[in-house]
Order: C-alpha cells, then structure tokens, then sequence
C-alpha cells in the first residue's frame, strides 16, 4: 500500500509510522520536518510541506495519489475542509484521528462503546473534533467520500508524562515537592501506550470493513489517578506526596486546566475494545502502565536535555496546594 501520515512523528503517531515502514506500507509523511526526539525512519518518505498553507502541501502532493490518508493533526472542521479539497478522487481511503474525549461527559453507562453519544460540554477541544466526525460522516453519507475515524484516548509514549506540566510532575516527585490531584484520585483513567495503540492502528490502513466506521483503541488496564501517581513514583524510587483538590476549585485557578478535568480526566472513563477487535482479532495492550512509567523515567534520565520544568505551571501547583492546604 502508499499511504500518507499528514505529520507522523508525534506522540501517537511516530509508533504507528515506525510500525508501517516495518510492515511494508510505502508510506509517505507530509510535515515541516522537525523532529525533536522521534527520529523519522529512514525508509519514509518526507514530503516536505505544513498542510496549514493549503498551496504548499497541494504543491507536496502533485501527482500523488494515495491507498490511505491519516491525517493526525486535524483538529477544527476547517482543517477538515482543506483535507477534502486536498484528497477527493485521490484517495482509497481517509482517516480522521479523532478523540475519544468527545464521548458523553459524563458518561451515562460504562463502558463505553463507539455507539456513545458525542456530547462534551466542557472542552471545546473535544466539541471541534465532535463537529469534524460529523462533517466527515455527511461527506461519506452524501458523496461516498471513504472516510474511518479513530478516536485514541489518553495515549503516551516515553516522552509523555500522564500529567501536565511535562517533566515537572517528575521534577517535582525528585524534589519532595507535593503532586495535584483532582479531586479524591480516585475516578477510573485508561492509559495506552503508543506501542500498543499502533499493534490495532496499523491492520485498520487499507481495511474496507473499516471505510464508514469509527473505532477507538485503547489499553483494557484501568487505574485510578492516585494509583497512576504512586506508579509514577515508584518507577523513580520514590514515594508521592498527594495532594486533592476539587476539579471545580482547579478550573478556578486555571481555565485551560479545568476543562481538560472537568471535560475528560475528572470523569470515570472506560472503554469497550469489541470493535476494534473484528478487525484485529486478539488485539491487547501489552505494556501496562507500570512497565510505561519505568521507560518514561528512563528516557527522561537518559536526555538531560528533555528535563525541561515549566515554572509557571510548577508556580501554579504550589499556589493551588497552599491553598488547599492553608
């Protein structure tokens, strides 16, 4: 197969193109080519092109045409809408990475399912990738434009600690300082790691079941937040000193980081991988998130140059646990 990644080598994506190349897919990357700690395989193609100056990447893609197109960084319908005049007629299939933080906040019923109703009032990041699968699914309904949505969740790989902040939630555990926690840590998350979200990504490329459907991929371990701080810890030989606070009283202190609480993290949120599984029979996550915590603090002891501490975020935490605490 030739297929397109518009990007490639982010978090989610740099394992699922690293897997691509290896099963044979001639694949091709559009993106500006920079790359700070997931090296592009060298059997890629790197068309070089920012798919956000329509001309340049139409330029890039003169003459191509394309057995299946993902495109990871889309993200309002207006991206959505350069796809389209970029790749009908030209493409066997189009996928769309969604995001499963579009599900119903608060879910009704656990699991959930791909049949879930998309229906977050809380963060308007989920709401535009709402709005994108329906442009999508009217696409398809009315012109057969063949479009799959994947809708990965909370997906890390080395680099990616399961909090904000980066590499300050580890700075902070080395230093004795104390972690946020919202609210009692104790509502249910789902980590996946990016290994393993491309072991189910990949068979979907080129799958004509697949053309009309949408998927999530997810790990099936389920922890509470307090249990993934102490794995965190325990990873870096250390104990966490927890610290609670209420979403509501967070978002409060910073409206960026309430409503990524209050619209995803905050809520018990768990998922059926039934579906994904009539395409990759036996599909499941391999890596739980103890095995992941241990490579994270590997990777970031092995890059001092990645040891990056956002202060005023670490400013902020100290504010809102002083707070609390009085």
């Amino acid at each position: 197969m030739k297929v397109l990644f518009i990007g490639g080598s982010g978090i989610i994506s740099s394992a699922c193109t690293a897997l691509a190349v290896d099963a044979g897919i001639d694949l091709y990357l559009l993106n500006r080519g920079r790359t700070d700690f997931r090296p592009i395989p060298a059997a890629a193609h790197v068309l070089p092109a920012d798919i956000r100056e329509p001309a340049s990447a139409a330029a890039a893609l003169a003459g191509h045409t394309f057995d299946a197109v993902v495109d990871w960084i889309a993200f309002t319908p207006d991206h959505i809408a350069v796809d389209l005049e970029l790749f009908r007629g030209r493409v066997g299939q189009f996928v769309f990475i969604s995001s499963a933080s579009a599900y119903q906040k608060p879910p009704q019923r656990l699991p959930i399912t791909e049949d879930t109703p998309l229906d977050n009032p809380f963060w308007q990041y989920s709401r535009n990738k709402a709005a994108c699968e329906a442009m999508l699914t009217a696409t398809y309904r009315d012109e057969g434009f063949p479009a799959t949505i994947v809708r990965p969740s909370h997906t890390y790989d080395a680099t990616l600690l399961p909090f904000h902040g980066g590499y300050t939630t580890l700075d902070r555990l080395r230093r004795g300082a104390p972690l946020l926690i919202h609210d009692d840590g104790e509502s249910l998350w789902t980590l996946t790691h990016h290994r393993d979200f491309a072991r189910a990504f990949v068979p979907l490329l080129g799958e004509p079941r697949a053309i009309g459907e949408a998927y999530h991929i997810t790990s099936d371990e389920v922890l509470t937040w307090n249990e993934i701080a102490r794995l965190l810890a325990e990873a870096a030989g250390l104990t966490a000193d927890l610290v609670h606070v209420p979403s509501t009283t967070i978002a409060t202190y910073d409206a960026g980081l309430g409503d990524s609480l209050l619209g995803d993290k905050a809520h018990n949120t768990t998922f059926d991988n039934s579906k994904i599984r009539t395409i990759v029979p036996g599909f499941a996550a391999e890596i739980p998130f103890a095995a992941g915590a241990r490579e994270i603090v590997a990777w970031y002891d092995a890059h001092p140059e990645a040891q990056r501490v956002d202060s005023a975020y670490d400013a902020l935490l100290d504010r809102i646990i002083a707070d609390a605490r009085g």
